[in-house]
């Protein structure tokens, strides 16, 4: 008998059945804890449970089909060739087209129609549109793409989301009606439907015609020619500066709307950084003292984790309000930006330099020597010389980008932060370096759920960790930049900086990666001073999380396969980690993170 357990077996059948979906010889398929994505020929898909309930299995074959359906139907080069640029518009675009793809198989095969439409259903839980009240609340793209997939396979909208697809439906087909028609005759042909699905677009007043993105240019200076600065500046400019604007609603003044919030963002963060009124005046005081030996016998502990929490970045906020807080931190940064992405495409061109090519010369076959043709001019007699391209390895890596969010954090640090982690994030996707960017710090000041829980527990002594982490995930590694970029917004929403427990989050980030395929795994930790949490410290002993913190460092250093490296600002963290930085300017974040990062690729 066959030692494989049920899920082993099902898995192996969800990847052959995606293989000839596709019509793909190498597609592997691995379950995942995380939302299920799809790198590559590899299919990450949530774990149905070992006895393979009816629904979980119907959810997890949903997603296989919808990725299997993606490689063979879609065209990404085409897709991306003329995407909007506004992020409203881009998700409506992204949308649609997973429409049509999914369509195709839905039409063709009823077994895949019911498992589609269990992953949709898995997938609409999070929608905000099962919970909109009022129409602006319902998010266009959704509604969109329930509407489009009515007409395309004649499936009514789920339940659920009816109520939020009525609220807009009269507006959408009143400006959009007669679209759905021509975009059902053009299921088949991508080009086609990409150009009726921009022209829908337009009629729904999300995008104009100068608003049509078109794709990044690589550097054209491989060969080590300079740019000029203003040229570099002009180019990027245009491709990470444009302003995020709001998609239209149905509903009048929201161009005014958005302008006064953005207005209150401004007022309310340049405010924060003036006084400590408010939570600011709550923040501890960050110590940087000398390190002091680890007491014998050291034994960190947590009271409780029951309210510990690892969020991804859009569940904390809505996404208008994450698309405004992006707006805003392009505002902010507009200089630094082309400084950071000029040092980006240095990283680039040293990353690629080690992918570059080497040759075996005086082969007898190959590519012809053009740089020694002078001697066979010269001696007719000499033999043609050939050379062959030599296969230079270049490990498969993965980043993890593990910032700080406390609130000494707040301001200009916290800003640069997240722009030198976007800007880097895009740099090594073209390389074909995945990177994931988390953040760390704490759900209340001074404690929360877990001090109230040791208070009626009667203050029992030396209680361990005594406040609720709040753990971020920004980007995850296989998630493409571009779908997490309006992410990094959230680090600018007030409230949201509090208390830093490094230890912890510096282990959670090391198991994420110590679950990665990827060949080196490099993990970078951002921080401007120790762990602080008022509620630890005050019942602890002196160095509590310091002492936690530097075993912690001193286990990956010593034992891990992940390279682990760390930047302080205006903070000294050598004494703690073994490859490490200061920098006392904000300002020096993103050329420092660059460096250390093309140094480690440098290493042999």
């Amino acid at each position: 008998m066959s030692d494989e357990s049920p899920s082993d077996r099902f898995k192996s059948v969800l990847a052959g059945t995606s293989r000839a979906i596709a019509h793909e010889k190498e597609i592997e398929v691995n379950w995942t804890a995380d939302a299920p994505s799809a790198s590559g020929g590899t299919f990450r898909l949530p774990m149905p449970g070992r006895s393979l309930p009816r629904g979980a299995a119907m959810q997890a074959r949903g997603y296989a089909d919808s990725f299997a359906l993606k490689m063979r139907h879609h065209n990404d080069k085409l897709h991306m060739r003329n995407a909007p640029s506004e992020p409203s518009a881009r998700a409506c675009y992204d949308a649609v087209e997973a429409v049509r793809y999914e369509a195709l198989g839905s039409n063709a095969y009823p077994g895949m129609r019911e498992n589609l439409d269990a992953s949709l259903m898995a997938r609409m839980a999070s929608d905000p549109i099962m919970r909109a009240e009022t129409p602006d609340q319902v998010p266009v793209q959704s509604a969109l793409a329930l509407m489009l997939r009515e007409k395309l396979t004649g499936q009514p909208i789920p339940e659920a989301a009816r109520a939020g697809v009525d609220m807009v439906r009269s507006w959408i087909e009143e400006k959009a009606g007669g679209d759905f028609d021509a975009l059902a005759q053009s299921i088949q042909d991508q080009d086609a439907f990409q150009t009726l699905s921009l022209d829908m677009l337009q009629h729904l007043e999300l995008t104009r015609p100068e608003d049509i993105e078109q794709p990044p240019e690589e550097p054209d200076d491989q060969d080590g020619d300079e740019e000029t600065e203003e040229d570099q500046e002009g180019d990027e400019s245009g491709e990470e500066q444009q302003p995020s604007e709001m998609a239209a609603e149905p509903s009048q003044g929201e161009n005014e709307g958005e302008s006064e919030s953005e207005g209150e963002a401004s007022d309310e963060m340049e405010e924060g950084q003036e006084g400590d009124e408010g939570e600011e005046g709550m923040m501890p005081v960050r110590p940087n003292r000398p390190w002091t030996e680890i007491p014998e016998g050291f034994d960190y502990k947590v009271f409780t984790d029951a309210y510990d929490e690892i969020v991804a970045a859009a569940e904390l906020c809505d996404d208008e309000e994450l698309t405004r807080l992006r707006a805003y931190l392009d505002a902010q940064l507009k200089g630094l930006q082309g400084v950071v992405t000029r040092l980006a495409n240095r990283l680039q061109r040293r990353l690629m330099a080690q992918q570059s090519r080497s040759w075996d010369f005086d082969q007898e076959e190959g590519l012809l020597d053009a740089a020694r043709l002078a001697r066979v001019v010269v001696s007719p007699g000499q033999s043609l010389s050939y050379k062959i391209e030599r296969d230079v390895e270049f490990k498969d890596t993965v980043v993890t980008l593990l910032l700080d969010n406390s609130g000494s954090m707040r301001g200009r640090p916290i800003s640069i932060a997240a722009i030198s982690a976007d800007v880097l994030a895009r740099t090594l996707e073209r390389c074909g370096v995945k990177v994931e960017i988390l953040g760390f710090t704490t759900r209340n000041w001074k404690g929360g759920l877990s001090r109230d829980a040791w208070l009626t527990a009667g203050k029992p002594p030396h209680p361990g960790r005594l406040n609720d982490l709040r753990h971020i995930i920004y980007k995850q590694a296989d998630e493409p930049w571009r779908r997490a970029r309006k992410n990094l917004g959230l680090m600018m929403r007030e409230g949201l900086l509090k208390e830093n427990i490094d230890g912890e989050a510096l282990l959670w980030a090391h198991q994420r990666l110590l679950a990665r395929p990827e060949d080196r795994r490099i993990l970078m930790v951002i921080s401007d001073g120790a762990p602080v949490d008022d509620s630890t410290l005050s019942v602890n002993s002196a160095g509590y999380l310091e002492a936690h913190l530097r075993k912690v460092i001193e286990w990956i250093e010593a034992r891990s396969p992940v390279q682990l490296v760390a930047i302080g600002i205006g903070h000294d963290v050598t004494r703690y980690y073994r490859r490490a930085v200061t920098i006392m300017d904000a300002e020096q974040l993103g050329g420092t993170m660059i460096e250390q990062l093309a140094g480690l690729f440098e290493e042999e």
